[in-house]
């Protein structure tokens, strides 16, 4: 067996969103970096539709961008449309969403790899670790090439013994076009490790030269549109329509009649499929009252014909397929270019992760994306980031960085893996976050700039422009807080003529904006001075003003919570040596290790009153400091 004679700091597993993030910020932390991927050239492949964002996703990328990650930087130099969704709902649900060049994407993100100082690309099929006294020390390729590191992330996507099915045929794949990797789910199994099974599938790609849009609505984007990265200036690519078009009822019979064929009716597929985004033959079943289901034909790329038909994933036979299909308005004569299909994959039940990602049974190994139970781009990319910054701090000897529930997005998504687990793919929602007024997207810098600016991953070029718009915000609150309006006819006839009504006596423009309707540039009629700030800070300033109440709560309820999160729990403490607990809540705490009082009052099952009994017991016995 050949040794390469390179020592890494990180060996990265995968190269998809959670591999390139993970390698990207081992990498620009200053650590040798190997980056290992089946295929290099399906580096950051957009294995299902090519868009990233949506609601809550678009709060990770804007995260990760925040904390120096690429994700939403790729995006915004390949997007060909870009959108807010809920703009007419309130901040803390709103969030972007872009439809990506999908093979610029994919080159772009190599490209970016592969001019990093500090990391290796190499294409290689990983079958196993090296693991030595509960410690990784690297890992082995199907060749037997050995590349020896200190601290080893796995992200294997769906690639883990990944199985595709189309109709009752299947055969081993980590993707289409792509092989399995049978062997290292094999050992993991080996060491220890408890896996699971998902499932997840994807949609046929049509031929655009075969779909007549004349029949179409067709679907904008923002004009001009809105970047995700907070570098990005402004979007100058092209850019493109969807279109919008639905299943009817012959579409549903047509299906109906394919569902002996169907490995997921036919019990072929074991797998637990994606609860919030299933096939079109799922909800067929699932919700026979509704008549049609909306699909979104969304370009693949500005240089392809191929068409994304989001809403149609499927894993039945390819006839039934093309005859589906064919059915709907404006696809009478479409082609397929690329069946539909579903894919079964190994994950490693992720509770039996610490909240750094690393492995609870050895040491060095980290896990992030796919692997962990997750599905979306979005999701591995946020985990991908924390494990290669929790892989340099292991092999620096510092203390690893876990984000908050109060803190990110990304926070609330790793905690509810390693304390709650999944049982299908984890999709992140507005609405897992309880204090999802605190995590915009538009705030997402002032949250977590800093953080990557103390982290090393965001220069101090960018930290000092951020400190700017940080200023910034800070004198436009100053200044509408400090302007005060007398109730004189001249002022009362202008608020007037801005449906606001007059006042009886004196107001701030603060007072004026918390006013239903009223926009912050209206109040430029004031004072001019509001019309020198840029669009993100009087964004941030009006949020601010008008949610003030709900965000004051929030931060209340955050810091009565805080005393839970600051109460550390000893790696080893015993929890059947405690006194008044049932053995399930024993079993689970034991089981899943919570590192504060917090994370273990997140634990199913376990009862404010269990808490209690462990709060005091650390106290009496432990010793351990508010």
């Amino acid at each position: 067996m050949d040794t390469y004679p390179k020592t890494y700091d990180v060996i990265v597993v995968g190269a998809g969103h959670a591999g390139c993030e993970a390698a990207l910020a081992s990498a620009r932390l200053g650590h040798p970096t190997l980056v290992l991927t089946i295929n290099v050239d399906h580096i950051g492949e957009m294995s299902c539709n090519p868009a990233v964002g949506g609601l809550a996703k678009g709060h990770l990328v804007r995260e990760i961008d925040a904390l120096g990650g690429e994700i939403a930087k790729n995006t915004d130099a390949t997007g060909i449309q870009f959108r807010r969704l809920n703009t007419k709902k309130g901040p803390a649900v709103q969030s972007s969403r872009a439809q990506a060049d999908k093979e610029e994407y994919r080159l772009s993100m190599k490209r970016v790899l592969e001019k990093q100082e500090s990391l290796d690309v190499k294409q290689g099929l990983v079958d196993a670790l090296i693991v030595d006294d509960g410690t990784v020390r690297g890992i082995i390729t199907s060749i037997q090439e050995k590349f020896l590191g200190k601290a080893v992330i796995l992200t294997t996507g769906t690639f883990l013994k990944g199985l595709v099915h189309i109709g009752l045929k299947h055969f081993p794949a980590g993707r289409m076009g792509d092989p399995a990797s049978n062997k290292l789910s094999d050992h993991l199994k080996a060491l220890g490790l408890r896996l699971g099974r998902l499932k997840t599938g994807t949609t046929p790609r049509l031929d655009g030269r075969t779909i007549d849009f004349s029949r179409l609505t067709p679907q904008y984007g923002d004009n001009p549109p809105v970047p995700f990265s907070f570098e990005t200036k402004s979007i100058t690519r092209d850019q493109v329509p969807c279109y919008i078009t639905y299943t009817n009822e012959k579409t549903h019979k047509i299906i109906k009649t394919g569902l002996d064929r169907s490995p997921l009716f036919t019990g072929v597929i074991r797998g637990t499929g994606a609860r919030y985004c299933p096939s079109i033959e799922d909800k067929i079943v699932r919700f026979p009252e509704k008549s049609r289901h909306q699909i979104f034909l969304e370009p693949m790329g500005l240089g392809t014909a191929e068409i994304y038909p989001n809403g149609v994933p499927t894993s039945l036979p390819v006839d039934i397929q093309l005859k589906m299909l064919r059915s709907i308005e404006g696809l009478a004569h479409v082609e397929i270019v690329r069946p539909g299909y579903a894919i079964e994959y190994d994950y490693v039940d992720p509770v039996q992760l610490k909240p750094n990602l690393e492995c609870k049974t050895i040491r060095g190994l980290f896990l992030a994306g796919q692997i962990n139970g997750t599905s979306g781009y979005e999701e591995a990319a946020g985990q991908g980031i924390m494990a290669g910054i929790n892989g340099v701090r292991y092999v620096i000897g510092e203390p690893p960085v876990i984000l908050g529930r109060d803190q990110a997005y990304i926070g609330v998504m790793i905690d509810d893996l390693v304390t709650k687990g999944t049982q299908d793919p984890y999709r992140m929602f507005t609405s897992r976050a309880e204090y999802r007024l605190l995590l915009r997207e538009d705030n997402a810098d002032l949250r977590l700039r800093e953080l990557g600016h103390e982290i090393g991953l965001v220069s101090d070029e960018l930290y000092e422009k951020f400190e700017q718009k940080r200023d910034a915000i800070e004198r436009l609150l100053a200044l509408l807080s400090d302007v005060r309006l007398n109730p004189k006819p001249e002022v009362n006839r202008t608020l007037e003529g801005l449906g606001l009504g007059q006042i009886n006596q004196p107001a701030r423009l603060t007072d004026l904006l918390k006013r239903p309707g009223i926009e912050l540039k209206a109040l430029a009629n004031f004072d001019g001075r509001i019309l020198s700030f840029d669009r993100e800070v009087t964004e941030q300033a009006s949020i601010l003003i008008k949610y003030d109440g709900y965000i004051k709560r929030q931060m209340e309820q955050v810091e009565r919570s805080k005393h839970r999160e600051d109460t550390k729990i000893p790696d080893d403490f015993d929890y059947q040596a405690i006194p008044g607990l049932s053995n399930e809540v024993k079993e689970k705490l034991a089981r899943i290790r919570p590192i504060s009082l917090g994370q273990a009052s997140r634990v199913s099952g376990i009862t404010p009153a269990a808490i209690s009994i462990i709060e005091v017991y650390l106290k009496r016995f432990a010793g351990l400091a508010r």
